[in-house]
């Protein structure tokens, strides 16, 4: 039977309420965490983790992660964001034999893979009581995936797993909100070379068939 991850959030929510634990979230990008944080801030004391190794040129990167501060700062929350090692050869070994495929591949299962098995490890070292990700609020990605990724290293490594489908409830469409709030740079590819290899071949045959 298929899991409503929504439904397991509200779960933990209603258990958590007025308890405040912390909360490590692993954020791909302002845009994409800032509805994660506004929605979660009156559960738990919230810790944003920059971790994309994905992101293979550093101006992209160090963009991403300041749009992140940027965020947090502008918004007034007190909360204290994590800059990740920038390293694109942990992306590279990770994806291995999988670099041709494309979006929605194993590429980006083993990236995923990479990307939250170190936030669990950082929930852990940081003696966290959950971790998550944002990734789950993108269209573009497979929350039933995202959460069994999640679970498996939240069990490796002794830390909460936080399901989620963040998209749910308006969520896409309350981050795209925020964005135009606060001016946020929204990237229009994931992050690794390959995927902006691909959002560029599909501009030039949207323009084709035009």
């Amino acid at each position: 039977m298929k899991i409503n991850y929504q439904m397991e959030l509200e779960k933990v929510l209603e258990k958590e309420n007025n308890n405040k634990k912390k909360l490590l979230i692993h954020s791909c990008c302002a845009p994409c965490n800032s509805y994660v944080v506004e929605y979660l801030e009156k559960y738990f004391d919230i810790y944003i983790y920059f971790f994309n190794p994905n992101i293979n040129i550093s101006g992209e990167f160090e963009k991403r992660y300041l749009e992140q501060e940027r965020y947090v700062k502008e918004s007034g929350k007190i909360i204290q964001v994590i800059k990740g090692k920038f390293d694109i050869k942990d992306f590279l070994q990770a994806i291995k034999g999988y670099e041709l495929q494309g979006e929605g591949s194993e590429r980006c299962t083993k990236c995923f893979e990479l990307r939250l098995e170190n936030t669990a490890k950082k929930a852990l070292e940081l003696k966290m009581d959950y971790f998550t990700t944002s990734l789950t609020i993108s269209p573009m990605k497979d929350a039933e995936l995202l959460n069994n990724i999640g679970k498996k290293y939240g069990d490796i490594y002794n830390v909460k797993w936080l399901a989620s489908d963040f998209k749910k409830k308006n969520g896409y469409k309350n981050s795209i909100e925020l964005s135009k709030k606060y001016d946020l740079y929204r990237q229009d590819y994931c992050g690794c070379s390959f995927s902006k290899m691909e959002s560029e071949l599909r501009k030039t045959q949207i323009k084709k068939a035009e």
